[in-house]
């Protein structure tokens, strides 16, 4: 099957993480894929080791008048059977053609950009049900979940390398420095419970503002700020717990990055953590915007090691149902191929 893959995203971020494992993942598989993105050279080159030939397009603004004519011109050379374009700037350049248009949605992104397409692909149970609530035939609308690697058995770090105590309990966050991603709210959990340290891997806006909140909080030396990395197996190895803090979270692959690891895990109750988590059997749920009840939950795992192991296996065990490589991408194999037949009849 050829299936062009169309990507405009942003310089990192985890649909962009994901979208180059998952195109990986289908051309070992024996797909012939065409990974189509928006200039990036670490990206283009994660691409070509897995043997793969990116183009790279601009995917401007307004006054962007060429990629729209580049991308088409790459999809009639390539005559793919689906093309699928990922968030709202790839869907809106995604011409017209002899080929089923796809829509990837990873977010409640806004669905004008994909009138005229043919499908749509979501992520999560929950997203399927709102584009059907908006209007679109539910015959139209696929589940089509992430898949993350198996991150267990990676080599821890030195506590002392990262500059913590090796006593404390540490707890991990992973994600973009953004409010909606809640880290303000961990640092205010974290001084409620003195015997915890936390490391926080990412990026962005927020990152000033969260610093300064722990200095007045006097947690700064139990806070370290990583940025980006790109060890997350390593992080995970080296934590006690996995906390995702959001305020807004479609999916949360940080969450099944933990699983995968075998990692205990806190959420607070945004839309992709409430639906992928049993509270109290794969994880524990505490409401959004509550530093309070995310303390007793992170004071709880830390001082129960049996229910936090527990946790922690469960989780495991629900990845490989549901969210390994293998049968996630039995599924995308499925879902493209039945969309391409069902768009030539």
């Amino acid at each position: 099957m050829r299936v062009a893959m169309v990507m405009a995203g942003a310089a990192v971020g985890g649909a962009e993480t994901f979208y180059v494992r998952v195109v990986s993942e289908l051309a070992r598989a024996g797909e012939e894929v065409l990974p189509i993105i928006r200039r990036h050279s670490e990206r283009a080159a994660r691409l070509r080791e897995a043997g793969l030939a990116p183009i790279e397009l601009a995917f401007g603004g307004p006054l962007d008048l060429f990629t729209g004519v580049r991308l088409g011109r790459a999809l009639r050379a390539f005559r793919p059977q689906v093309v699928m374009s990922w968030m709202n700037r790839a869907a809106h350049f995604t011409p017209p053609g002899p080929w089923c248009r796809v829509g990837r949605l990873g977010g409640y992104y806004d669905l004008d950009y994909y009138r005229g397409f043919d499908h749509l692909a979501a992520n999560t149970l929950g997203l399927v049900r709102w584009i059907a609530d908006q209007g679109w035939p539910a015959e139209r609308v696929h589940h089509l979940p992430n898949f993350v690697p198996d991150l267990a058995g990676a080599q821890p770090l030195a506590r002392a390398e990262i500059g913590l105590p090796e006593n404390a309990v540490l707890v991990l966050a992973m994600g973009r420095l953004h409010r909606n991603k809640g880290f303000d709210n961990l640092i205010e959990a974290v001084a409620r419970v003195p015997r915890v340290a936390a490391m926080i891997a990412g990026e962005g806006q927020e990152r000033a503002a969260l610093e300064a909140l722990a200095r007045r909080l006097g947690v700064a030396e139990r806070v370290r700020f990583l940025g980006w990395r790109s060890d997350q197996g390593r992080l995970l190895a080296t934590s006690d717990l996995f906390v995702c803090p959001s305020r807004t979270e479609p999916l949360g692959n940080v969450v099944l990055e933990a699983w995968s690891a075998a990692r205990p895990v806190v959420a607070c109750q945004a839309a992709g953590p409430k639906e992928l988590i049993r509270h109290g059997i794969t994880g524990l749920l505490v409401p959004t915007d509550d530093p309070v009840a995310l303390a007793e939950a992170i004071r709880w795992l830390g001082e129960d090691s049996v229910f936090a192991a527990s946790l922690a296996a469960a989780g495991r065990a629900a990845w490989e149902a549901a969210f390994a490589p293998q049968p996630v991408l039995a599924r995308w194999r499925e879902l493209l191929a039945s969309l391409a037949r069902r768009c030539a009849a």
